[in-house]
């Protein structure tokens, strides 16, 4: 019998072959278009224009005299500030007559987003020798959808669309929520528009010979609470917040670390990612927060947010301080059922929409994740030997404290020394580690597990953030509570060994689940226990052999479950895809081994997967079927790209291969049996912080080895090469 879909599923309407997904972003704007810059959400349900979790722009499509113009190509720039399309015209006919023959005109549009605000600019160029008159049409559309509608969940009502306002040379589309909150889409064009009507802009254009005008489209994403209208700034031109965004650009790049390689593909990974990182970096009153993905997670994720900031801890330690600001900022003061909060918890996610606004969907501020609590404490500990930044561990500390007691009270509600979940909220997530679908805990017969439940490496996160937290407590001087945090994580490791471990499986048990029954279910989920350190020396070698197998090696990467389970299936978002976040956790496990041939195979063969994704970047998760000679890794339909826990993988791939260890308290960098894969033979780190100084890494391969050099060190560093 086919079970329920569950509540969240993000449905996958069938839809003709789509063109490639263009996307930008900037702070809570996020654009979705097709590969010649339109947005049809008939033909492709997600795309749009979308601010704060509402679609201000369902339909925004060019036409030349009623028709489509003809792609010849697009791309977004690399530093995702802006894309561009080269498009021209088919052949235009007028009475059954052709009047302009295909390939007369050229249209290059170009757009970018900054802050709330959409600039267009539209260039067309007369090719022939002759003037031409062409009509030009924008049609536009607003559903004001909220993103859990997109995602395919149904209302039971809406609010209204308000009557559109017009002007000279704009036209304002307006929606009045349930919610109280009036969203409005203000369209505006440059020079002056022939009509404005309430679906379409037409611009009559005059093109002499080989002559060109251009067009200025902007569109604004406004909300006013009551429908009060709140002054609006002046916008900049196109131009101008182009200029400006390259400038910050600029000089934000010059005060960070740059990795450059011998291996050109591994070079573009390396600029998209950090690209993409860039986009999904947000200004929040707390500072830059990586909202998790786009389109479906274009906001804050506490999971995500810490784990995209270890991936990039050694890099760039200001992420991990602006997710910890926020984090602490938003941790749980009260009970609250409906919100899965309890005292200490750290955010699951919060959400700006309507459905989220009116409890529709619980995750206006929703703490439903058993993990988010101990990954916190975990890059609370990391930041501070990273950093050494003892002034900014004094002021989290309270919240570290708080977290803890959250593990040991809520999170262990049974007080049987393991960290469980089981939903509270009637309309929250039922399962809640980071594997989060309906059907990802279960049995090795296929049963799904009853809860409550504690997942393997929940356990390994509590153990790891217990360690943590008592380091930070010696340097604070609170010596009674190093103690006592050090003897529960001697505790739980114990605990873990004997009740987690399976020898029929080779592997940690997936989960316990309500009577404490281990779900015998091999899982990705055992190398996160690497990760943590808190398997036992002769288990972690017994998982990395059973990671290293075809029944969970697909030859792109480790599978989530392995195939000789009976929820396997490839093509499912938890039970048998390949995640990159979930590959660069498990080879960072192996970093300070002497082995990393685990490590060194994921790294390869996640670049190999790059070279087919477009513009070499990973999403969310692809496929786990088997890698066939000639065929690309398959890609899984609704999942988020980009992504950020999938940007920051291959930083943290680099990091675990090379071994790379830092500690600003020592003004010390530690690089510990590091290799480097086939095909590539050598590395630069550059401009790498430590303390208040910097240190240029250049690691070479050799035969069977890696050397080092290090070059332009400032101030005091000691850089460390241990074999």
């Amino acid at each position: 019998m086919t079970e329920s879909v569950e509540r969240y599923y993000i449905s996958a309407p069938e839809v003709p072959v789509p063109e490639r997904l263009r996307v930008l972003k900037h702070d809570e704007t996020c654009g979705l278009f097709n590969d010649s810059g339109d947005i049809d959400a008939h033909a492709r349900h997600e795309e749009g224009l979308y601010h704060r979790g509402t679609r201000y722009l369902s339909k925004l499509t060019l036409k030349l005299m009623g028709a489509r113009p003809l792609l010849l190509s697009s791309a977004v720039h690399r530093d995702n500030l802006l894309m561009s399309a080269d498009l021209t015209n088919p052949d235009l006919y007028v009475d059954g007559q052709i009047v302009v023959p295909r390939g007369s005109l050229h249209v290059y549009r170009s757009k970018m987003i900054r802050s709330d605000t959409c600039h267009e600019r539209i260039h067309v160029r007369n090719f022939i020798n002759e003037p031409l008159d062409i009509a030009l049409t924008i049609e536009f559309a607003a559903d004001y959808a909220d993103i859990f509608e997109v995602r395919g969940q149904q209302r039971p009502r809406r609010g209204r669309l308000l009557e559109p306002r017009t002007g000279a040379n704009y036209i304002s589309l307006g929606y009045e929520g349930l919610d109280g909150v009036e969203r409005h889409t203000r369209l505006e064009c440059n020079p002056e528009p022939h009509t404005i009507g309430r679906s379409e802009v037409k611009l009559q254009v005059r093109l002499e010979a080989h002559s060109e005008q251009v067009f200025c489209v902007d569109i604004w994403c406004e909300s006013s609470p009551g429908g009060a209208q709140a002054a609006r700034p002046a916008r900049s031109s196109q131009p101008a917040a182009l200029a400006a965004a390259q400038k910050a650009q600029a000089e934000q790049d010059r005060l960070q670390c740059v990795v450059d390689t011998s291996n050109q593909q591994l070079n573009a990974w390396l600029d998209r990612s950090a690209a993409d990182l860039r986009m999904l970096l947000t200004s929040t009153p707390t500072g830059l927060y990586p909202y998790a993905g786009v389109p479906w997670f274009d906001t804050t994720f506490g999971r995500d947010g810490i784990i995209t900031a270890l991936e990039c801890l050694w890099l760039a330690p200001d992420i991990a301080r602006g997710v910890l600001t926020f984090l602490a900022k938003t941790q749980a003061k009260e009970q609250d059922v409906n919100r899965d909060a309890e005292p200490g918890k750290i955010l699951h996610e919060a959400r700006k929409g309507e459905m989220a606004a009116l409890g529709e969907v619980p995750f206006g501020s929703y703490y439903g994740s058993v993990d988010s609590t101990p990954l916190f404490v975990m890059l609370a500990g990391a930041y501070f030997r990273r950093t050494g930044d003892e002034s900014f561990m004094q002021s989290v500390w309270p919240n570290v404290a708080a977290a803890i007691e959250w593990l040991e009270r809520y999170g262990d509600a049974d007080q049987d020394g393991f960290i469980e979940y089981q939903r509270r909220s009637p309309n929250g997530l039922i399962q809640q580690g980071w594997k989060d679908s309906h059907d990802s805990v279960f049995h090795a017969d296929g049963r799904l597990a009853e809860g409550p439940i504690a997942l393997c490496e929940v356990q390994g996160y509590a153990y790891a953030a217990f360690l943590a937290a008592a380091e930070m407590a010696e340097v604070l001087g609170h010596r009674d509570r190093t103690r006592t945090l050090t003897d529960a994580a001697r505790g739980i490791r114990e605990r873990f060994q004997q009740r987690f471990w399976c020898p029929e499986i080779a592997m940690y048990a997936l989960a316990l689940d309500g009577a404490k029954n281990q779900c015998r279910v091999r899982s990705s989920n055992a190398g996160h226990c690497l990760f943590t350190d808190i398997a036992r020396p002769e288990h972690a070698t017994a998982i990395v052999k059973c990671l290293h197998d075809d029944v969970f090696f697909s030859g792109w990467g480790v599978r989530t479950v392995a195939d000789l389970e009976p929820r396997y299936n490839p093509m499912s978002y938890h039970n048998g895809s390949i995640w990159p976040h979930d590959n660069a956790l498990i080879a960072a496990g192996l970093s300070f081994r002497e082995d990393k041939t685990l490590a060194l195979r994921i790294l390869k063969s996640q670049l190999d997967a790059s070279t087919y994704f477009d513009a070499s970047r990973l999403p969310e998760l692809f496929c786990g079927f088997r890698r066939r000679e000639g065929k690309p890794p398959t890609s899984y339909p609704v999942a988020c790209s980009p992504q950020a826990w999938a940007s920051g993988s291959v930083f943290m791939l680099l990091q675990s291969c090379l071994g790379v260890r830092i500690d600003s308290r020592l003004n010390r960098i530690i690089i510990q049996h590091p290799h480097l894969p086939e095909g590539l033979d050598r590395l630069s780190i550059r401009n790498l912080q430590v303390g208040n100084a910097t240190a240029d890494l250049i690691l070479q391969r050799y035969s069977g080895t890696v050397g080092l050099n290090v070059e332009r060190p400032t101030g005091n560093v000691e850089v460390l090469l241990l074999n």
